[in-house]
């Protein structure tokens, strides 16, 4: 909000539209809520508040933690926004995701990065980067995971059974992260990728505390240092 030309009327609108919105707000959506003058100020405006959704002193996740990966589809430049009625997205971007067990072996938060590749380095930083040390680690057989130290680490070898059988949530959380972005965005975009995965985590880490996701964002929005446009792609998580 810091320099801004749009009023901060607007901004407390959008923020309450964006946080409270059970599915959120595509840039169009929001443009035609608050009659706002171009697109490019809409889209703007709301990849400055997904990037307020990461909080930088976030505890790591904890316990018991199912970790895999997925690949996600993505929307070229040439695909329309609308509709959905377009060609069928010609690439794929590879994601990686936790989620943490708590009581009655229920899901708790969640993180998720786009991720370059599915070697040891790139799979095992995720870890230690989004999950507290000494926590217990549920993969499949992927041999990327093998050698993890820090924590304990149980590999299931997937086989003839499902892997979303082993490793219901996180699988599960997959297959809410695509249908979300078909149905908000008509595909996601492989650039912003990592900006629409900071909102689903951060929709879903307080889907039992409704009420405070306003409060959350912006109370971020004003901790977190102002960002140009060309800086508005941060890390997930």
């Amino acid at each position: 909000m810091h320099g801004s030309k749009v009023p901060l009327r607007t901004w407390f609108m959008a923020a309450h539209l964006l946080a409270t919105h059970s599915n959120g707000m595509s840039a169009l959506q929001l443009q035609a809520k608050l009659d706002i003058g171009s697109y490019k100020t809409a889209w703007l405006l709301l990849h400055k508040l997904r990037r307020a959704m990461v909080d930088p002193e976030r505890y790591p996740l904890d316990g018991d933690v199912e970790v895999d990966e997925t690949t996600v589809p993505y929307r070229t430049k040439d695909e329309p926004v609308g509709g959905g009625q377009g060609r069928s997205p010609i690439g794929k971007i590879t994601v990686i995701g936790a989620v943490e067990l708590v009581s009655n072996n229920k899901p708790g938060r969640i993180r998720l990065e786009v991720a370059p590749d599915y070697r040891g380095a790139t799979l095992k930083g995720f870890i230690r980067r989004n999950v507290r040390p000494g926590s217990h680690i549920w993969t499949d057989d992927n041999k990327s995971y093998y050698g993890l130290t820090g924590y304990g680490h149980t590999p299931r070898v997937i086989g003839k059974m499902a892997a979303h059988i082993l490793m219901p949530w996180i699988h599960r959380v997959f297959a809410n992260v695509k249908r979300w972005g078909m149905g908000i965005f008509h595909g996601f975009r492989e650039k912003y990728l990592n900006a629409y995965l900071n909102e689903f985590v951060f929709r879903w880490n307080r889907r039992h505390s409704y009420g405070s996701t306003f409060d959350s964002l912006i109370g971020l929005g004003v901790s977190i240092a102002p960002v140009t446009r060309a800086g508005i792609m941060g890390v997930a998580g």
